[in-house]
């Protein structure tokens, strides 16, 4: 059995705070998470998952190998074990997918979206985490829109920026972002 990395914290707050805990009060929650790897034993063979893009990339596998670590898989299993006691789940690389989503909120998941703006674990780059631009646009809107903030894209094109948001919750305000 592995120990909670958390030291108790998810726990904790689970029994005392459950869920959306002050939806009621008018709080939204937005949860978002995401699905681009299976977490599996290091011993055992990636050809149990059933989808390649959740196996990592082979630049990346090579870099844990190399550092005997097997590889992204096996990396998202220990890091799921250590989260929520399965490591055979799918999450973000460090966040197993289940773990990510709160009870009671908005959930959006992103398929193919990585916990770092490197790849976990190691120094390579990736377009592909939380905080990338064309990973944002497919979140924020949506967790704007949950929290009582309209975006009208239309007035650009169809396209989000971070003009038209500011724009939309204070009108009137100019700046310079484009």
């Amino acid at each position: 059995a592995s120990a909670c990395v958390t030291r108790g914290a998810l726990s904790y707050l689970d029994q005392t705070c459950p869920g959306a805990f002050l939806s009621e009060e008018g709080v939204a929650y937005v949860s978002v998470g995401g699905d681009s790897v299976s977490g599996i034993q290091r011993q055992k063979s990636s050809a149990s998952i059933n989808d390649d893009a959740k196996r990592g990339s082979k630049e990346v596998n090579d870099v844990y190998k190399v550092r005997g670590e097997g590889s992204a898989s096996s990396v998202a299993y220990t890091a799921y074990e250590s989260v929520c006691g399965n490591g055979e789940t799918t999450g973000d690389g460090v966040v197993p997918l289940e773990w990510s989503l709160l009870e009671g909120s908005r959930t959006i998941v992103l398929d193919g979206v990585l916990h770092s703006i490197n790849e976990a674990g190691t120094t390579m780059p990736t377009d592909r985490w939380y905080g990338a631009e064309e990973v944002v646009d497919r979140w924020l809107t949506e967790a704007l829109e949950e929290t009582g903030i309209s975006v009208d894209s239309s007035r650009n094109g169809n396209e989000f920026s971070l003009k038209t948001m500011f724009e939309s919750i204070i009108p009137g305000v100019k700046n310079d972002l484009a």
